[in-house]
């Protein structure tokens, strides 16, 4: 189960791979400024996690009218990420929990995808500026996208 709403969102710093090489990318800084769409995704290079952000990207205006940055998680490193975004023409800010140190922190670990290992289960939340869970999804399978709608509607 994903941690609740109404429950102070765990902070973390990830790296990002950008254009000017590997950057870190910390949830806090947007506290007090911006709301958060935090999205975890299994693995970069699949169907339906390709198809997410994707999605995603053609709706960052949608988030940003919302006053709300969208970030995404996946266990995959920072370069795999890049590479996969380029491939895709991906623009959502991609964090790599290699570790799995967050997604053990949101309790959305997904054990033994598809026999590979260990992966972010597909997750949706949303963190208000005041650093506070607003909204909060699992989804039943790795298959199955976030309600979209309602992380909107949260934002709104």
């Amino acid at each position: 189960m994903p941690l609740a709403t109404g429950t102070s969102a765990p902070d973390f710093t990830l790296k990002t791979k950008n254009a000017e090489g590997l950057a870190d990318v910390t949830l806090s800084a947007n506290f007090g400024k911006k709301n958060t769409v935090l999205l975890f995704f299994p693995l970069a290079y699949t169907g339906v996690c390709t198809a997410e952000m994707c999605d995603v990207t053609g709706g960052l205006g949608d988030y940003a009218a919302l006053d709300a940055d969208v970030l995404a998680v996946s266990v995959d490193s920072p370069f795999a990420q890049e590479a996969w975004a380029k491939q895709n023409n991906i623009k959502v800010t991609l964090l790599s929990d290699l570790n799995k140190t967050v997604t053990k922190a949101y309790d959305v670990l997904f054990p033994n995808l598809a026999g590979v290992g260990d992966t972010s289960a597909r997750a949706a939340f949303v963190i208000g500026k005041d650093g506070v869970i607003k909204y909060a999804e699992q989804t039943p399978t790795p298959k199955d996208l976030p309600n979209f709608a309602a992380i909107k509607a949260a934002l709104a």
